[in-house]
């Protein structure tokens, strides 16, 4: 079960689809946090920059000419107060303009000057906040000036923090987010397939007593609409030649109708020895076949028409017709009916010919002086008895073939063809013909009828 599900073209669809949106969301999730923390990265920096542009601006040289720096008393009262951001300016001769703190001052001195290009550094000294910042040269009113500044790595915390929460938010929001995605994703595929759906539900009923139904082509996708014409096309073919084959077969038998009719006639009237009789059998045996041919053409050809019918009252009359055939056959048959009617819905001449077939092929299959027992029962099934060999487990699994005739033991056994009408007959009214041993000896062949809407 599981293996026909992945079969499903709407579940491949929907694997493929969230396989793909799995895929995209996690590079997108890792693109967006990467850029986030790629930003905050350049915000710092910029930061950093801008502070040693301001340190830059304020360097300028005495009355002596010397380079010295003077922070406006704003800037200075922020340096002062604050332990978590330090600086040092050197001059073009590595100088030591001012540093706060002083600690910062003797460690930068050491460094060689900055270029036009930032350098970056982090101080971990043992026992003082970690710091990280950027040394770059820039120009000033006293020339060229190394300018170092830093900030104490806590002074991020709360960027940080807010980055962290993002992350998390992100962590726990996307799978919501995918989940609805591929649920909709998931009802829209169910929803552009619902056609097709409908297309194979049409052409599961499509079958030889409905082969004129077609396919429509609709509102399908345009991948599935040249499949469907292509289906209606050889349904077509399919039509021609069922109907050249019916057509076939119901000229045939009719042609043969009545030169067998003047032959069985002419047979009937002639005296003669064993020669003869064994024709009357042959002529017999062909006039049976033919009749079971016009079955097949009038049940192939023409759509039934259903009604309220007693089972009671058909298999009687049935009965009755045969009583002289069967005599004659030097057999006999019985009819026992149930007590109340036996409704079903039902063709009436269909099951007539149904119950007929397999009476037909009790008598010809019980010995010279047997019994057929023809039998209603209130729960609308019909068995019919009989004396004879019975029928051998192998061959319950191809009585009803078309033209299975077996060992043919029997000179008077047909075409291969009645047991085949009648399952046809019980499949057109959702019904089955069963078979089991009489308890008595021969063969048991039962008619079973679905229960009636009206039951």
């Amino acid at each position: 079960m599981k293996f026909l599900r992945f079969q499903s073209l709407q579940m491949r669809l929907a694997l493929r689809l969230a396989v793909l949106y799995v895929v995209a969301s996690a590079v997108a999730v890792a693109v967006l946090i990467y850029q986030a923390y790629d930003t905050a990265s350049s915000l710092n920096g910029r930061e950093l920059t801008l502070r040693a542009e301001d340190l830059a601006r304020a360097v300028s040289r005495d009355s002596s000419g010397t380079p010295q720096l003077s922070l406006s008393p704003k800037l200075a009262s922020a340096y002062a107060a604050s332990s978590d951001d330090i600086f040092a300016v050197r001059d073009a001769s590595g100088r030591l303009l001012a540093a706060s703190p002083p600690q910062f001052g003797d460690q930068v001195a050491k460094w060689p000057l900055a270029k036009d290009d930032p350098s970056y550094f982090r101080l971990t000294n043992p026992g003082s906040a970690a710091y990280y910042g950027l040394s770059i040269e820039l120009q000033s009113a006293a020339g060229p000036v190394s300018v170092s500044v830093g900030r104490a790595a806590e002074a991020d915390a709360l960027v940080h923090s807010l980055l962290r929460e993002f992350v998390f938010d992100v962590a726990w929001l996307s799978p919501l987010f995918m989940a609805a995605t591929l649920a909709i994703g998931f009802l829209a595929i169910r929803a552009g397939l619902k056609p097709v759906q409908d297309i194979s539900r049409m052409a599961a009923t499509i079958g030889p007593d409905a082969i004129s139904v077609r396919l429509p082509g609709t509102d399908l996708p345009t991948e599935i609409k040249p499949l469907v014409d292509a289906v209606n096309r050889a349904l077509d073919r399919l039509e021609r030649g069922f109907a050249v084959q019916r057509e076939f077969t119901a000229n045939a038998a009719h042609q043969l109708r009545t030169p067998l009719a003047i032959v069985t006639g002419a047979l009937e009237s002639m005296e003669g020895n064993g020669e003869l009789a064994k024709l009357r059998k042959d002529v017999a045996r062909m006039n049976r076949m033919v009749e079971q041919l016009l079955r097949v053409a009038r049940l192939d050809a023409v759509a039934l028409d259903f009604e309220m019918a007693d089972l009671n009252e058909i298999a009687r009359s049935v009965v009755a017709a045969m009583a002289p055939w069967a005599v004659t056959q030097q057999r006999t048959i019985a009819f026992a009916g149930s007590e109340m009617p036996t409704e079903v819905s039902a063709n009436t001449h269909a099951i007539a010919d149904a119950i007929r077939n397999v009476v037909e092929n009790a008598i010809v299959h019980s010995p010279p002086g047997g019994e057929v027992v023809v039998t209603v029962h209130s729960d609308r099934r019909v068995t019919i008895a009989d004396r004879g060999e019975g029928v051998s487990e192998e061959d319950r699994r191809y009585i009803f073939n078309r033209f299975w005739r077996g060992q043919a033991r029997n000179e008077t056994v047909g075409a291969g063809l009645g047991l085949a009408i009648v399952s046809e007959i019980m499949k057109t009214h959702r019904g089955r013909i069963d078979v089991a041993d009489n308890p008595g000896g021969g063969a048991l062949f039962t008619l079973v009828f679905p229960p009636s809407h009206s039951s």
